[in-house]
């Protein structure tokens, strides 16, 4: 999840229970690019104990090769290569979801990078750009590269993040492939990551917004398919995890409004799950200072009573974040 789900956020991660593989925001990559220092940092520097996938974004091939091979340098998992983003400003330059539109290109570069990549090589795709019409024309793509991982995100370019979830259509893909089938989309709860498992047959999970809201869901997750109770977090729990947060993405280079207006990226996906009506997130939205933050989610957070396993429904503009590129 571009500049969100970043060394910082993976180090905090880490205390609330951690993922069991960690994808790193991608490297975007054309004619000139170079390896992004902050996203290499997580690759490095990595604080999880855990493998590390390097996700790349782009659409030139020699470009890809070339930096499919930097990252080969470093101690990385696999590397990746996003089909899936569905920010406007990504896919009108033909990359992430933009190359749905166009599966020859996509055969051609994912033949390109096959052969240049000697760990494991993955993909992350959406079902289609406008429709999923080209979905079983791009599975039977995928599989004449012998990919090692396949993540789809139930939804098409189009459908951003606010349109159902075609769980039916990731089951289709789990039956297809050879390579193992991770879901992803609206992965919101224990009890709702268990019901995606059982309906289609993935053989796992890839969870972005779901984390930034309930840091507990991979403990969540394990717990509940160990069939034992789960840690259900309190108010003051989300109001801890939530000063650790700012002190984690904190930095001595930035000004206090700089910070704040940080946390707000993360805050628009915890808000979802602090109150049904969206004043915390009206509030939040308008606080400038540390004081004024910390007072809105004080007011909200201070108490004991549990917290929902799964988000409210909040109506959303169509420029919040949550309909950006960041799942």
């Amino acid at each position: 999840m571009q500049e969100v789900t970043d060394l910082s956020f993976w180090r905090l991660m880490k205390d609330y229970g951690g993922a069991d593989v960690y994808f790193t925001e991608y490297f975007r990559v054309h004619g000139d690019s170079r390896l992004d220092k902050p996203i290499l940092r997580s690759i490095t520097e990595n604080p999880t104990g855990r493998p590390v996938v390097a996700q790349m974004i782009g659409n030139d091939i020699p470009a890809l090769v070339r930096t499919a091979k930097e990252l080969q340098k470093h101690d990385i998992a696999a590397v990746d290569l996003n089909l899936g983003c569905p920010a406007p400003i990504v896919y009108r330059k033909c990359a992430g979801g933009g190359l749905l539109r166009e599966p020859a290109r996509v055969d051609s570069i994912l033949g390109a990078l096959r052969d240049a990549v000697q760990v494991k090589f993955t993909v992350k795709t959406r079902l289609g750009f406008g429709d999923a019409e080209s979905f079983d024309e791009l599975l039977a793509i995928f599989a004449k590269h012998s990919l090692d991982l396949l993540t789809v995100h139930g939804r098409t370019v189009a459908g951003g993040y606010r349109s159902e979830v075609d769980y039916t259509a990731i089951a289709r893909a789990a039956g297809a492939m050879k390579c193992p089938v991770l879901a992803n989309g609206n992965v919101s709860s224990a009890a709702k990551a268990a019901h995606i498992l059982r309906e289609t047959g993935a053989r796992g999970l890839m969870i972005g917004r779901g984390a930034i809201r309930n840091p507990w869901i991979f403990r969540q997750i394990r717990e509940h398919l160990a069939g034992e109770p789960l840690f259900l977090p309190r108010g003051r729990d989300v109001l801890g995890y939530i000063e650790a947060l700012y002190e984690a993405v904190s930095s001595p280079e930035y000004p206090e409004a700089a910070q704040v207006q940080k946390m707000k990226k993360y805050l628009n996906f915890i808000g979802l799950g602090v109150e049904p009506t969206g004043d915390f997130l009206h509030a939040i939205r308008r606080s400038r200072t540390r004081e004024e933050f910390f007072t809105v989610c004080a007011r909200f957070l201070s108490h004991d009573e549990p917290m929902p396993l799964e988000p409210f429904t909040l109506p959303l503009k169509d420029h919040d974040v949550l309909a950006g590129c960041v799942d």
